[in-house]
């Protein structure tokens, strides 16, 4: 941590926007391969993403630059902030900060993006080392006051004390923010940790549950007007022509307008201009559109899977090695288009001023949406203010690197003249959002007299998520997303041969990351198949794992906690059947058990044990909490996630034909973590990821036949 205290204090309030008062200290967030920076903002206040300010008031104000979409990264952000600054829980605010310059932009548009369950992983060390940075500056006040040396003081909930002298961190901020932040601090041994690693109470819970929590849907003052677009049917059609006189005679509409996306109808509230839109007559040119079936597009893909693709990774010569098996099985695997549905549907509120532009809305990238902002504009960054308030939900949906509705509703701020919050119902985006990309496998695998495989040839099918994004460079360098490969490591690491291949296709269908991305259809082709060769060995499925995964001390940790919770092996209710999964995916480790029974061809999930290893988890309230959304999520997937399309169109509107889990349905989850002091991981995202593959082996213990394809349908099995 280096020293760089200069602190010019009005250019640091102009930049920050955090108020006045107090000790301040600035910390960057950013990437793994960065070193960490803990400093007072500098004059330009340039790289700095969040601030801890402790008022007088003895309030402890952490700004942060990553957004809160129900994920709980503002409790465990701020839990390792407090633990080494030593304060007083309940005086913790929260609040996002002001996306920055363009200069951060070039610097940073990837670390000051939300995503990839990361957050607390990426920085846990930094926000440790600001915490102990203003404790230690505060001790080294309060002992200028107390007339002893620092060494001689200690903290407590908020005060430092010396004896019988005690003085509140609020008392102390004006003095401390004087002294220079410290080159090197001290961090407290894990031993003495009192929040880390202890279950908290998420800080955003009583304002949502209330009712005082601001989303963007939220927003509200004089003079906005709401604007709804008529979008075409078919992805990449555009307006021919329109007539707007029957929806300028609807009650409370105001104008109707073209911009590049559509139709644009303005009026006094949702309702008006809603009804103004079903009135509008548009002529769509289809221009270069493709009209497709979404089976016929899986039909193409299952004839691409046969051919060779783009090598990712191979050992040995794996066509030999199948030809020479004496055992061997072909399996194909089809996966539709989804929908993120996050349950907030997108807004965007604008307001145009002379020189300036103000934005409310709910974004996992708003650092990036503030420069395309002011690049369309023709104003400077700084002069785009860019509030995020809490994100009703996302699950990748926020994070388009497109601005899809946000550069929408600044195309119709800026054509109208008006104020105006533009608000997409749930059918606009289940119709003409982006979706996890639609993906067929094909694989071929040899099998040895032993029972186990030898020869693995795997391949793949599907739409790039990150080629012509900011993480190309990362993520699908030389034209291969490697999201959408994530191979059947570590198992194999034990096959003599394999290959896996991949075939990226140009559709004319907007595509985005999902939850889970890539491990949502991986996952579930390896894990099955695992399972269908245990079941071919005469194997038990937890046994047959346990032997490949014998040098793979994290997989095999979760699959053992999980298989003694679910007491696997022992007797069932008669009608109930267990199936496994296990996988890593964001860095962690998760095995799910499922305990399910049919019944005149309806799918009863009664219970689901899950264990993650994920390494130390800050809040395991909170890692409990996001592996129990994860299953709901991945299990509302597998039964009933379709998108489909027919002659161009997507054929589901809302959750009557796009179905979420009902309460009546929800199993009994238990979630276990497993203790662990490996290499930290995410918990956003991985209990999405082995869910449906333990569903589908559970089936196969019920029904006797495999899953083929998602969602499942028991006509098939």
């Amino acid at each position: 941590m280096r020293d760089e205290s200069t602190l010019n204090r009005r250019n640091f309030i102009k930049n920050s926007g955090i108020g006045i008062g107090g000790l301040i200290v600035g910390f960057s967030f950013s990437n793994k391969a960065m070193p960490s920076r803990v400093q007072a903002a500098s004059a330009d206040g340039a790289q700095l993403h969040a601030y801890l300010r402790i008022s007088e008031d003895n309030v402890v104000h952490i700004v942060l630059p990553k957004v809160e979409m129900g994920q709980g990264i503002w409790t465990t952000i701020p839990m390792l902030i407090a633990e080494e600054l030593d304060c007083d829980w309940d005086q913790i605010r929260v609040e996002s900060s002001k996306p920055g310059r363009e200069e951060d932009f070039r610097a940073s548009v990837v670390e000051r993006s939300t995503g990839g369950s990361e957050s607390t992983v990426n920085e846990f060390d930094k926000c440790r080392q600001a915490g102990a940075a203003a404790r230690l500056m505060l001790i080294n006040a309060a002992a200028k006051r107390f007339g002893v040396l620092p060494e001689h003081c200690k903290t407590e909930a908020g005060y430092v004390i010396s004896g019988t002298q005690r003085l509140s961190y609020g008392a102390l901020a004006r003095e401390a923010a004087t002294l220079k932040i410290p080159s090197e601090v001290l961090l407290k041994d894990p031993r003495k940790w009192k929040y880390i690693g202890k279950s908290k109470k998420r800080l955003d819970t009583p304002e949502k549950i209330t009712g005082k929590a601001v989303y963007g849907m939220d927003i509200q003052f004089p003079g906005l007007l709401t604007a709804v677009v008529a979008h075409p049917p078919v992805f990449g059609a555009k307006v021919k022509s329109f007539d707007a006189v029957k929806a300028s005679q609807v009650h409370g509409v105001r104008q109707v307008l073209e911009i590049p996306s559509g139709i644009a109808v303005i009026a006094d509230h949702y309702w008006s201009a809603k009804k103004g839109r079903d009135a509008l007559t548009i002529e769509w040119d289809p221009g270069k559109a493709s009209v497709m079936d979404s089976e016929t597009l899986l039909q193409e893909y299952r004839e691409l899977a046969k051919t060779k693709g783009a090598l990712v990774a191979a050992k040995g010569n794996v066509m030999q090695a199948l030809a020479e098996s004496l055992f061997k099985i072909e399996a194909e695997f089809s996966f539709p288009y989804l929908a993120h549905a996050p349950m907030e549907p997108l807004n965007c509120t604008v307001r145009i001023g002379a020189e300036s532009c103000e934005v409310w809305t709910g974004t996992q990238s708003p650092l990036q949406h503030q420069i395309e902002i002011g690049a369309f504009l023709g104003l400077k960054p700084e002069q785009v203010l860019l509030h995020t308030p809490y994100l009703g939900g996302s699950f990748g949906r926020r994070g388009s690197f497109n601005s899809d509705w946000i550069m929408e509703a600044v195309h119709i701020a800026k054509a109208s003249g008006k104020f105006i919050k533009l608000v997409w119902s749930r059918e606009d985006d289940i119709r003409g959002g982006y979706y996890r990309p639609a993906y067929v496998h094909n694989v071929q695998i040899g099998i040895d007299n032993a029972g186990f495989p030898s020869a693995w040839h795997h391949s793949i099918v599907g739409q790039s998520l990150f080629t012509g994004t900011p993480l190309e460079s990362l993520i699908a360098p030389n034209g291969i997303d490697y999201s959408s490969v994530t191979r059947a490591a570590p198992y194999s690491n034990a096959f003599k041969d394999y290959s896996f291949e991949l075939h990226t296709t140009s559709v004319n269908i907007p595509v985005l990351a999902w939850r889970s991305v890539g491990a949502t259809h991986t996952t579930f082709v390896v894990e099955t198949l695992i399972d269908e060769l245990a079941t071919k060995a005469g194997m038990d499925p937890v046994e047959y794992r346990r032997i490949l995964l014998r040098n793979a001390p994290r997989h095999l940790s979760v699959l053992n906690l999980a298989a003694g919770k679910a007491g696997w092996g022992s007797p069932l209710p008669l009608g109930r059947f267990r199936g496994v999964a296990v996988c890593e995916a964001m860095a962690s480790f998760v095995c799910q058990i499922v305990e399910l029974s049919v019944e005149d061809k309806q799918i009863t999930v009664h219970k689901v044990v899950c264990a993650i290893d994920c390494g130390l988890a800050v809040n395991p309230d909170g890692v409990r909490a996001q592996m129990e959304g994860g299953i709901v999520y991945g299990l509302t997937a597998a039964l009933f996630g379709e998108i489909t399309i027919k002659d161009g169109e997507v054929q589901q509107s809302n959750f009557h034909d796009y179905r979420v889990m009902r309460m009546n349905e929800m199993p009994v989850i238990e979630v276990h973590i497993a203790e662990s002091a490996e290499r930290m991981g995410g918990a956003g995202e991985p209990g999405v990821a082995p869910i449906a593959a333990a569903l589908a082996n559970a089936l196969f213990a019920a029904v006797g036949k495999r899953v083929r394809q998602l969602p499942i349908q028991l006509g098939d099995v």
